[in-house]
Order: C-alpha cells, then structure tokens, then sequence
C-alpha cells in the first residue's frame, strides 16, 4: 500500500535539517533499496518534506515516520499519513 508522509518543520526545522540530513538519507536509502520510495523531497518553501512510500499497513508507516531522524530530532514538529492511491504514472508491472 502507498502513504503519503508530509511531514511539517517545527521552528528551527531548517537549521536541524542540515545537522540530520545524512541520517535522513540513510534510513530512506533502505527503503529505496527495495523499490519502496515513490517520491521523496523537501517542499521548497522549507515548510517540510513529501514523502510517498510503500508499506504493508499503516501500522509500517507510522513506525517509519515515528522512528525517521528528522522526527526524532525535532525537524518535524508534526506529521500526517495518509493512505494513497496512485492514478499516473500508470504502473505498467
């Protein structure tokens, strides 16, 4: 199933985002390793991040967004899920 992951920066999202970025990255690296990342971005009006992700329950997506660094460390200060059904780019598997 597809999530999206938005997740919102909390005040002093821009300067933590820098100092966990790599760790950011690591954790995602994982999943894109199995063909699970969609998207993934900072919004570039540095209100956040959209992320889509493919998990087997909502339960998954909750523990990855709750685990992620930058929720962890505060560059999130709040982040939604929401299930997700994609139209296009049509999957032609």
């Amino acid at each position: 199933m597809k999530f999206v992951i938005i997740g919102h920066d909390g005040p002093d999202g821009e300067a933590k985002r820098k100092v966990h970025r790599t760790a950011h990255l690591v954790n995602l690296e994982q999943l894109d390793k199995q063909g699970r990342v969609i998207l993934a971005g900072p919004l570039t009006d540095k209100t956040g991040s959209l992320l889509v992700l493919e998990f087997d329950s909502r339960a998954d997506a909750e523990t990855f967004a709750r685990q992620d660094p930058y929720t962890i460390h505060g560059v999130f200060e709040r982040v939604e899920i929401h299930p997700f059904m994609q139209v296009f780019p049509s999957s032609h598997n």
